[in-house]
């Protein structure tokens, strides 16, 4: 059964996305350790794809990197089964509708539970076509996790009602990538999932300093960052993990700060 809602039990969580092979495997492992260690409440682990429409030039990079390091789905189950040996916190895994397909959706999913995945978010799932997928994930306890987006409107009901685990809430529109600032509307779209749903409700996309997860964790049940680590993984490359640990833990501590405040 799913883990996803300890992610949430002790307050506000802090989600971590990070892109499985960049700069290698081996620097990923050290890497989502260190994540682990700093405190996030769950772990995203993106899959590389080699067309990633949802993301920006810094995951995008990420993805190419982790491809011309030889990094195959396979070889990420490889990789999750290892820290799977010590680490138990909600993950999930985040990637692409036709790398499913490709892999074997009945297949893909089995191996997510023989993992203890949790879920899986694919960006380019519409919701009127999830079903395709849905029943494959469902047979193998595995959360298909929906995106709500500020273009969503009123399909944002239909959207909470059906939801999985945990609501992922896009805060801009556009791909993936740091923000100096965002000016989405997010309290009134939260307040209408929170009429369809008491599943948790996580903001991404833009979010990297400490200043927007404590603002946006005011009104959120977490937040969720990617690019901002990801670009950490950039510049440092097999000696990242000691700064991703850094980041990670003053993000966490700073949406921590907002619930005792």
């Amino acid at each position: 059964m799913s883990k996803i809602k300890k992610a949430f039990e002790n307050g506000k969580a802090f989600i971590a996305f990070v892109t499985a092979g960049d700069p290698n495997l081996e620097a990923s492992e050290k890497i989502i350790r260190e994540v682990a260690r700093g405190g996030a409440d769950l772990i995203e682990i993106g899959i590389p794809f080699s067309d990633p429409i949802a993301e920006g030039p810094v995951i995008q990079n990420a993805s190419v990197r982790a491809l011309s390091a030889g990094t195959t789905t396979d070889r990420v189950f490889e990789l999750v089964k290892k820290i799977r040996k010590d680490i138990d916190l909600p993950m999930v895994f985040m990637t692409y509708t036709n790398l499913v397909y490709s892999y074997g959706k009945e297949a893909f999913f089995a191996h997510c539970r023989e993992l203890s995945m949790d879920g899986i978010i694919l960006p380019d799932l519409p919701y009127e076509e999830k079903e395709e997928l849905h029943d494959a994930a469902k047979a193998e306890g595995i959360d298909l996790i929906s995106m709500i987006a500020p273009t969503s409107e009123d399909r944002i009901t239909r959207i909470a009602k059906e939801a999985e685990g945990f609501l992922y809430v896009v805060s801009s529109l556009g791909v993936t990538g740091v923000r100096s600032e965002i000016k989405t509307d997010l309290k009134s779209i939260l307040e209408v999932v929170r009429t369809a749903t008491d599943l948790p409700a996580a903001v991404g996309f833009g979010i990297s300093t400490q200043e927007q997860a404590k603002k946006i964790s005011a009104y959120s049940d977490g937040v969720i960052v990617g690019s901002a680590i990801v670009k950490l993984i950039e510049a440092y490359g097999e000696e990242a993990a000691p700064y991703v640990y850094e980041y990670v833990k003053g993000m966490k501590d700073a949406v921590t700060s907002q619930e005792t405040e």
